[in-house]
């Protein structure tokens, strides 16, 4: 992996206003990689590839990430990023909306990491269930969404995207297959673990 060009890639998105992994959250995840090793990570939400690039570094031998982006311009910025970080061969990106996309796939995978639409968490999760492993764990970042998803926010510009990140808090919350945690690490993580 070269990490030189990954610092590069990182620096140009953070100056573009992408929204990338941030450090903290990335820290926490990467910590539950190194005791893991997955073999296979599902990514919703791929922007220009940063957070599957560092992913790539923790999985098992022979590991692949499936990664879904809608926006044709940053999925081909993320293939073009792959190639520069060395990485391609371990990164499958698929271009398109997730909603179409996810039903498609079949895959069992031990991790999935949900950044996409945050109105769309809710379908997002039912699909990461559907084919997620046992044991394994579902990452939802920006789950608290700026604060508003806790407080009693109601403006509309956001409403539909609070209210289903609620909805998407209160599933992971009640259901009795999942042990969740909310970690106040970015801009809200949750953490899903399989049981």
């Amino acid at each position: 992996m070269n990490k030189k060009e990954l610092e590069k890639i990182k620096e140009k998105a953070l100056k573009e206003h992408i929204p990338i992994i941030m450090d903290d959250t990335l820290e926490v995840i990467e910590k539950y990689m190194k005791e893991v090793k997955p073999k296979r990570i599902l990514e919703i939400g791929t922007a220009v590839g940063y957070s599957a690039m560092c992913f790539s570094e923790f999985l098992d031998i022979d590991g692949k990430i499936d990664t879904i982006e809608r926006d044709e311009e940053r999925a081909t910025e993320a293939k073009e990023n792959f190639k520069k970080v060395e990485v391609e061969e371990k990164i499958n990106l698929y271009v398109g909306d997730a909603v179409e996309i996810l039903p498609t796939l079949n895959e069992k995978y031990d991790m999935v990491f949900i950044d996409a639409a945050k109105g769309k968490y809710p379908f997002f999760l039912k699909e990461a269930l559907r084919m997620i492993n046992n044991n394994g764990v579902i990452f939802a970042d920006n789950i608290l969404y700026k604060g508003y998803v806790l407080s009693d926010y109601n403006k509309h510009k956001q409403r539909t995207a609070v209210r289903n990140l609620r909805e998407y808090l209160k599933e992971v919350s009640e259901n009795p297959n999942l042990e969740t945690e909310i970690l106040e690490v970015g801009d809200g993580l949750a953490v899903s673990k399989v049981k």
